[in-house]
């Protein structure tokens, strides 16, 4: 197998990371891993440098052209992950819709509703959130309650929503509606896009352990829903989701993982342990291997996803393998890191340490850390699916 990049590729890496040097914010590299911007002052410094990402054509970068997109191919792709975690450039406000909604809309919109959606949503013009979750309707998403009512011009929507991620941020909401509820609980299902400023359209925040506002419950009460904001066939909602999440399981586990150990990496060199640094302990240098030893399969295991890709292939396993594997590597990291910090690490934001001036963040990942094994589906769904699609063993 050859890891060597063309040419081609490799000045496309340049172009891009000379780019990002000259324009990523400097104080917005400190928070680049968190999904969700932690105020409206950071969500607004995200937007401003999204435009400018959009501007130039450096975000979505395999969309369309004609989408504000570059056409890129698979290989490019990888190298503008690579590079823009490099670049320690912050999650843009619709990083998961970018993602997973814009391609699905790419996949199955009208020609009106790509033009209409697709630019705003690149630029950070227009942000979104995602409304798949119920309260009783998680792992087993097709027991989805909310109904969307046939009212001759328009859709009335009744229902709650629950772990919506950025929700107080977002003018609109992609979601999964029952619009037959006879059906069986794969069909009589639909998918349409929401404005989130409707009336009767409710958001309440769900406070993590952490003390961040990351995700909400939303509510609906008999909101109006125009027709055209029906996506893919009416009752075939779930085709048209499975095409998300499809999308969504390659990019959860955790994100910027390199990142991730490098900053392990630091914390080891001001931490001490048995009175020297925890970097030249050995019981932590086994532990960081151990790390860099998973990062490396991680990372290959996502070209034998590439690969697949490239010669045309149908989805292997890879993809749930990653959602595991990634989430295993990032607990493990924080098992680490709390093992170096030890009682300190629980008491960071009571009793500062001049030493560990990001303690605080380190115990804020780790009490936090545990929403990567629910995030794009848990991780043992990632199991099943890999145990009986590929394994062949009987299902659960």
């Amino acid at each position: 197998m050859d890891f060597d990049f063309t040419p081609e590729q490799e000045a496309f890496r340049m172009e891009l990371r000379t780019w990002l040097e000259a324009n990523v914010p400097e104080d917005l590299k400190a928070n680049a891993a968190d999904m969700v911007p932690s105020s409206w002052e950071e969500f607004e410094k995200r937007r401003a440098f999204q435009k400018k990402l959009a501007a130039a054509r450096w975000i979505g970068i395999w969309w369309p052209r004609e989408y504000g997109g570059r056409g890129a191919g698979i290989i490019e792709q990888a190298i503008y992950d690579e590079e823009y975690e490099r670049a320690h450039a912050p999650r843009m406000t619709n990083h998961p819709p970018i993602n997973q909604w814009g391609p699905t809309v790419i996949h199955w919109g009208t020609e009106a509703q790509k033009k209409r959606l697709l630019a705003p949503m690149l630029s950070g013009e227009e942000t979104w959130c995602q409304g798949y979750s119920e309260p009783n309707a998680g792992s087993d998403l097709a027991s989805l309650q909310t109904r969307a009512v046939d009212k001759g011009d328009y859709f009335e929507v009744t229902g709650q929503k629950i772990w919506t991620s950025a929700g107080h941020f977002a003018d609109w909401i992609y979601m999964l509606v029952r619009t037959d509820p006879a059906a069986p609980k794969h069909k009589g299902i639909s998918c349409m896009y929401v404005d989130m400023h409707s009336p009767g359209v409710e958001v309440r925040p769900l406070i993590e352990i952490t003390g961040a506002h990351h995700f909400n419950e939303v509510f609906f009460d008999a909101v109006r829903v125009p027709k055209e904001n029906l996506v893919g066939p009416l009752h075939e909602g779930w085709r048209v989701a499975m095409t998300t999440l499809n999308y969504e399981r390659a990019i959860s586990g955790g994100h910027n993982h390199a990142s991730q150990l490098n900053h392990l990496i630091e914390l080891a060199k001001k931490v001490t342990v048995n009175g020297h640094p925890a970097s030249e302990d050995d019981y932590f240098r086994q532990q960081i291997a151990q790390l860099k030893i998973e990062l490396e399969s991680l990372k290959y295991t996502g070209y034998r996803a590439l690969t697949r890709q490239i010669k045309g292939q149908p989805a292997g396993p890879e993809l749930s393998m990653l959602k595991t594997v990634g989430c295993n590597l990032v607990l493990n990291m924080m098992r680490v890191a709390t093992e170096m910090l030890g009682g300190f690490g629980t008491l960071a934001g009571l009793t500062p340490n001049p030493s560990i001036p990001d303690a605080r963040e380190w115990l804020h990942r780790v009490l936090g850390v545990r929403g990567v094994t629910i995030a794009g589906g848990t991780t043992e769904i990632s199991r099943n699916i890999i145990g009986e699609r590929t394994l062949g063993l009987p299902k659960s």
